[in-house]
């Protein structure tokens, strides 16, 4: 697939490549998205080299990964970076993360909600999963805002660093976005009783 541009009322989203290799460079070296995001830490230069020169537009062009690059408009002004990882043929993982001096400002939930849209919309898919590790405060909040619910914890789901640790996982689904699906959903009834 090729790459796909889009805009919300505040963002650009565009995938990135070697123009923007120092800037996510520059961007990576935040001690909360070492901490927090499963990128190398160190974050080195041949890292962003690869990720913008390799791992996005492979992702892109064999549809495993569509990632983007999210950029105030009219400029070069990196706020953050938001990737949707295909699971399978209905479902898809989000993963993200903002530029510290963007932070506190609705980007990374406005840019959530516009690939999830996109992602229901021309991908087809029925679910988009958020994963975080437990304590990752604003990455929840993120997902809370944009609508997911969290579902749960799930033990030893995440390697980071070289260490096991459990995550939060929840969801959004089409019908939370007042879209349709493309097979029916049943949900679960609890018994009482």
């Amino acid at each position: 697939m090729e790459p796909v541009t889009l805009s919300t009322d505040r963002l650009v989203l565009r995938t990135v490549g070697p123009k923007d290799t120092d800037a996510v460079y520059e961007a990576a070296q935040d001690p909360d998205i070492q901490r927090w995001t499963t990128i190398p830490s160190p974050y080195l230069r041949e890292h962003a080299e690869g990720f913008t020169e390799q791992l996005v537009p492979e992702g892109w062009k064999n549809g495993s990964m569509f990632t983007w690059g999210l950029f105030l408009p009219g400029g070069e002004d990196l706020a953050g970076m938001l990737g949707l990882t295909m699971r399978s043929m209905s479902e898809a993982e989000i993963g993200f993360w903002g530029t510290k001096e963007h932070r506190g400002n609705g980007y990374i939930t406005e840019a959530v909600l516009a690939a999830s849209r996109w992602a229901f919309v021309r991908l087809s898919i029925d679910r988009v999963e958020w994963r975080a590790e437990v304590g990752n405060r604003p990455s929840r909040a993120v997902a809370e805002r944009a609508g997911f619910r969290v579902e749960g914890t799930l033990r030893s789901a995440i390697v980071h660093q070289g260490v096991r640790r459990d995550c939060w996982v929840g969801s959004l689904l089409p019908s939370d976005l007042a879209l349709p699906s493309t097979a029916p959903y049943l949900p679960a009834r609890i018994q009482q009783g």
